[in-house]
């Protein structure tokens, strides 16, 4: 069995637990926060608008994106990951002025969620 589970909360429902979701089960904790930055990434995306300042995007994120963090199972070491603050960072990256937010968006944008690291 993995021993580190991805567990999803929907912002938009933040604190409603019947809101969650399992997304998947990992061998390893880094995997397991790999899967968390890519679906924190492809929130950020979805709301992202031209023209947004970071913060803008951070609280469209906090208010609608998705929450993900990593349960660890059967005794492994627990694993500390905050979508909220790798969220800030990112909506910064995301946000920031000419070809450097743009490279940024489309390199996020090629990194699925659901990958297979093994």
């Amino acid at each position: 069995m993995s021993p580190y589970k991805v567990i999803v909360d929907d912002n938009f429902h933040y604190g409603e637990e019947d809101e969650r979701s399992e997304y998947g089960t990992y061998p390893t904790a880094e995997e397991a926060q790999e899967v968390c930055r890519r679906l924190v990434d492809a929130s950020l995306l979805a709301e992202y608008r031209d023209g947004q300042t970071g913060e803008q995007l951070f609280d469209r994120y906090t208010s609608f994106g998705e929450d993900p963090f990593v349960v660890s199972l059967d005794g492994a070491p627990r694993v500390e990951f905050s979508a909220w603050t790798y969220a800030r960072q990112r909506a910064e990256e995301f946000t920031a002025p000419g070809e450097q937010g743009r490279v940024t968006r489309e390199r996020a944008a090629q990194r699925k969620p659901g990958f297979d690291a093994r």
